[in-house]
């Protein structure tokens, strides 16, 4: 089981690029051309041949990223926030849910609203809305494989709790695949996309955001990301309760529909034969 806030690295994999800023291949240097421009629209990119050498450590989102939001987890977290929101504020339902929704938007999550308005203990919060039926989510033997793969430091890196996701990580089948868990305790409470907690998060584990990748699927949680020098994928979904087809993505490096798809791509590119680079 992976740990919260503490790194776990094999380097007979060779995972530790090294005090030296990593060298980025020409055919990488494509996804790139995005930053240059104000608006891209929100289309898939293909992932380029060379397989991202340069790229030795992956940090991942955890709800609706390593597994679809067609499973309406996130739902029954947001029927329980409601619930719990209206018995510590002691308001009918739909008051609580307008709390909960004014808090999210201004402090990152509703929890943390809660946190600095009312005093609330976060531990009671999380508690009661990860007390879900977690048998909804499925598990992806390709993901599996194809994290299997990849060689490299993997990290979640969540606003949840370390419980639920070393619970959603089960489900699905990967836990065994993770180095650690860098949940909204390990961060002091403070969530995504807090630039600084992005800082700490990579500061905690030792990793270059020039070498590692972040798999979303909230853009906003991938613009401090990309502004750090990570590269980043938005895991597109439009079933997800924020999609917005006419969304800026330009600090969006890749785009996937399927991240399984995209990270078994990844692993084959990086197994095949590249040319050879040119003297002249």
């Amino acid at each position: 089981m992976p740990t919260a806030g503490r790194e776990v690295v094999d380097r007979r994999r060779g995972d530790d690029p090294g005090p030296h800023r990593p060298h980025v291949p020409a055919c990488s240097r494509l996804v790139w051309f995005s930053q240059l421009t104000r608006f891209r629209p929100m289309t898939l990119t293909p992932l380029p041949a060379c397989g991202l050498p340069h790229l030795v450590s992956w940090v991942f989102d955890l709800d609706n990223t390593l597994y679809p939001a067609s499973t309406q987890v996130f739902a029954q977290i947001d029927r329980r926030m409601k619930r719990f929101i209206a018995g510590f504020l002691e308001v009918p339902e739909d008051e609580a849910f307008v709390v909960q929704k004014r808090y999210f938007h201004r402090y990152g999550t509703s929890m943390r609203g809660l946190m600095i308005e009312h005093g609330m203990n976060p531990h009671a919060f999380m508690d009661y809305v990860h007390d879900i039926d977690y048998a909804v989510i499925p598990s992806a033997p390709r993901l599996e494989r194809a994290l299997a793969g990849l060689a490299g430091r993997k990290v979640v890196f969540t606003n949840g709790s370390l419980g639920h996701a070393e619970a959603v990580l089960e489900r699905v089948g990967i836990a065994h695949h993770f180095d650690a868990i860098f949940d909204i305790e390990a961060g002091a409470y403070v969530p995504k996309p807090a630039p600084e907690i992005y800082r700490t998060m990579l500061e905690r584990f030792g990793l270059r955001a020039e070498a590692s990748a972040m798999f979303e699927d909230c853009l906003k949680n991938l613009k401090p990301a990309a502004d750090l020098g990570m590269t980043t994928v938005f895991v597109r979904d439009t079933q997800h309760w924020a999609y917005d087809a006419s969304a800026d993505t330009s600090h969006c490096h890749h785009i996937t529909e399927d991240l399984a798809r995209w990270l078994e791509d990844l692993v084959a590119a990086r197994g095949a034969p590249q040319p050879a680079r040119g003297t002249g």
